[in-house]
C-alpha cells in the first residue's frame, strides 16, 4: 500500500521551495546549532527528500549523503545540488558499512517510518563512536488524535500534498533509542523565531516539536 510520497512529490517540493514554517522559523537554527557545536567531517540526512538540509550541510565543508525512498524527491535534490550525493534507499536498511558517519539526521522523518525499530537499529549501527544521532520531531501531542499512548498511522494532507504519518509516544521512541545503548546529550522544544506573527502565537501555546541529540 502507497504511504502517499510518491504522488506527493511534486506538491512537496513545491511547498518546500515556497517555505516552510517549522523549518525555517522553528528548527533549522537549533538544529544546525547542535551540528556546529561538534566536529563532523560526513554526514547522513536519512529521508532527505528534496535535498534542503543535506545542502546547508554542505554549506558548512560537511561531506553529507542524502537517501530517500521517493525517486522523485532524490531527482530533484540532484537538480538543485549538483555536486551532492543523493540515493535512493530507505531508513530500515541502510546500505552503508558500519560506523560510517559522524553524524546522522533525522529531520521530521521518523514520523514517516512505518518500522521505526528498524530505523533507529540501523541508524545507530552506521553511527561512529563519538558521532551524534540528531533527531527533529513532530510532538506527539501534535500527531496523537485522540489516543497518545497508541501507535497508529494517520493520513494527513495540506497544499496538494496527502501522505501517510505515524503517532508514536515519546515513550516509545525513547525505548527504542535507549536499546541502541545510545547516550541522550540534548533535549529541546524549540520555540518560533521570526515569521508571521499569528503563527507564531499559535506556535507558543504548546510545542509543536522537540530536537533530541543521542551521542554514541
Amino acid at each position: 500500500m502507497s504511504d502517499g510520497w510518491v504522488e506527493s512529490a511534486q506538491a512537496w517540493i513545491a511547498d518546500m521551495e515556497r517555505g516552510d514554517f517549522s523549518r525555517e522559523f522553528v528548527l533549522d537554527a537549533p538544529m544546525l546549532a547542535r551540528v556546529r557545536a561538534r566536529s563532523v567531517e560526513r554526514a547522513l540526512d536519512v529521508g532527505c527528500g528534496e535535498g534542503r538540509f543535506c545542502r546547508m550541510l554542505r554549506a558548512l565543508g560537511i561531506a553529507t549523503v542524502g537517501i530517500d525512498p521517493t525517486q522523485g524527491l532524490i531527482e530533484r535534490a540532484a537538480q538543485l545540488d549538483p555536486g551532492g550525493d543523493y540515493r535512493l534507499g530507505r531508513a530500515e536498511a541502510l546500505e552503508f558499512p558500519a560506523q560510517s558517519f559522524d553524524l546522522v539526521v533525522s529531520y521530521l522523518t521518523l514520523i514517516d517510518i512505518d518500522d521505526a525499530a528498524a530505523a533507529v537499529t540501523e541508524m545507530a549501527r552506521v553511527l561512529r563512536p563519538g558521532g551524534s544521532l540528531l533527531i527533529a520531531n513532530l510532538a506527539g501531542a501534535i500527531t496523537a488524535g485522540d489516543d497518545y499512548f497508541g501507535e497508529h498511522a494517520q493520513w494527513t494532507q495540506w497544499r496538494g500534498i496527502r501522505v501517510r504519518n505515524w503517532h508514536r509516544p515519546l515513550q516509545r521512541y525513547m525505548e527504542l533509542l535507549l536499546a541502541q545503548q545510545l547516550r541522550l546529550r540534548w533535549f529541546e522544544e524549540p520555540q518560533p523565531s521570526g515569521g508571521d506573527a499569528a503563527i507564531v502565537e499559535r506556535y507558543r501555546r504548546m510545542p509543536w516539536h522537540y530536537i533530541m541529540e543521542w551521542g554514541r
